[in-house]
């Protein structure tokens, strides 16, 4: 059955005698080194010795804490002689304030190191707490324009360790954390190589108290990671920069990029299902888990566009949406529901950019073999993979209706870090064209 997702993609090696010296011709690759198996984070103490880490402040997410998945590792930091300065305030998709609590406890700890043990909302928090604790100013100097000021970190951070509890976000992989801000009703992001964690431990086992609905929307963040990256324009599309230091972190699809994507988007289709149904299905969870790692490897080389530039405003601007299968009461769209709802009608849009490619997303998912020119195929693979987990129905399932669409653009056309990547470029009417297709996917 999975024959068709085994297709090799050739892509041909650009030298600067194959293209003009106005385009790139340079991708780089860089990826956290990753210690993955059942039991791994029994690791976690020697690894924050063998960094170097004496006292380190260790931001745990709070549900992680109350379902006692963090104790076992909390303890075997402390026998490796670790003094640990433990910090449970973080929010489900943190806003602003949320970094800047952890930012400010940071400072008052006088720490050599960090640890996060969570989702992406703990590693994220802990990204930005060494990030503004160590090197100083305020977190929207950092913050991507054009929302932010974009200023570069001026050198490396304290060791971080990253330890996921789900399989989602990828950001134990990544140089990029994610932010709420509330007063400007949009979400965004800061991204440097300095903020990619020093190394990562990805243990199936934590995975097995997380709810379902944890599970959905985290893997269906996987899936479209993968398959945003894998269909990104390609790097040598790029103007070359002036110096190697305005080479952007998102950099367009690559030959190795791809790889990683490719086997991220199997997985997924693969055990997404499986891992959503049981929580004592640690198989399919721990391929979830090294899927969003190898997902995170893949866009932080290559990008994500079109489905994460929508995402950002649909869960920013309103917070009256909640998934009954969420753990807490809060009022908020899952990052991974708020990215879904709109990729399906995104890939119809870009399809015409690289139908090959597109085809070859939905065979990786779905190990099937489609006819040339399938506009549908990928979008209807993700919405069978939507519907079999539980995704929200659209847009309108998180709040919003059609007077809302300018406010989602405006928020969307403030993406230009994603935007810049997308393999063909939205105008707002293709945006509005988008939203509106998406109101409603089934």
């Amino acid at each position: 059955m999975f024959a068709a997702s085994q297709k090799t993609l050739e892509v041909p090696i650009v030298t600067s005698e194959t293209t003009s010296t106005a385009t790139e011709t340079v991708f780089t690759v860089e990826a956290t080194p990753v210690k993955f198996g059942a039991g791994a984070a029994a690791d976690a103490g020697w690894e924050l010795r063998r960094l170097g880490v004496t006292r380190a402040f260790v931001v745990v997410d709070p549900e992680v804490r109350a379902r006692g998945v963090a104790a076992p590792i909390l303890e075997c930091m402390r026998a490796a002689g670790v003094e640990l300065i433990e910090y449970h305030d973080v929010d489900t998709e943190p806003s602003i304030h949320a970094f800047e609590r952890a930012v400010q406890a940071a400072r008052d700890a006088g720490v050599d190191g960090f640890v996060a043990i969570g989702g992406g909302s703990a590693i994220d928090t802990a990204k930005v707490a060494n990030l503004v604790s160590t090197h100083g100013g305020e977190i929207m100097d950092y913050v991507n324009p054009p929302v932010g000021k974009g200023v570069k970190p001026p050198g490396a951070l304290r060791p971080l360790l990253a330890i996921p509890t789900t399989p989602g976000s990828g950001s134990e992989a990544t140089t990029v954390a994610i932010l709420d801000i509330p007063e400007l009703k949009i979400k965004t992001g800061i991204s440097h190589r300095y903020m990619r964690p020093s190394q990562a431990i990805v243990d199936p086992e934590l995975t097995r108290t997380a709810p379902g609905a944890v599970i959905a929307a985290a893997g269906l963040d996987v899936v479209c990671h993968a398959a945003e990256s894998f269909l990104s324009r390609p790097y040598t599309s790029r103007p070359r920069p002036a110096s190697p230091d305005e080479r952007p972190p998102y950099q367009g699809s690559n030959p190795v990029a791809d790889l990683w994507s490719g086997q991220a988007l199997r997985y997924g289709g693969q055990y997404l299902r499986r891992a959503v149904a049981s929580e004592d299905d640690v198989e399919a969870r721990g391929f979830m888990m090294l899927s969003a790692t190898m997902a995170g490897v893949g866009f932080g080389s290559a990008g994500v566009h079109i489905p994460h530039s929508c995402a950002y405003p649909i869960a920013g601007l309103k917070h009256s949406y909640r998934h009954p299968g969420y753990p807490g009461e809060k009022m908020f769209v899952p990052h991974g529901f708020s990215v879904i709802v709109t990729a399906p009608a995104s890939f119809r849009f870009t399809f015409d950019a690289a139908p090959e490619r597109h085809l070859m997303a939905a065979s990786f998912l779905t190990g099937e073999t489609y006819v040339p020119d399938d506009r549908e195929a990928l979008p209807n693979a993700l919405l069978s993979l939507m519907k079999d987990v539980g995704a929200p129905s659209g847009v309108a399932e998180l709040g919003y209706d059609e007077s809302d669409i300018p406010a989602l653009i405006e928020g969307a056309l403030k993406q230009q870090r994603l935007l810049a990547v997308a393999p063909k470029t939205p105008t707002e009417a293709d945006l509005d064209r988008i939203l509106r297709d998406s109101m409603y996917n089934w």
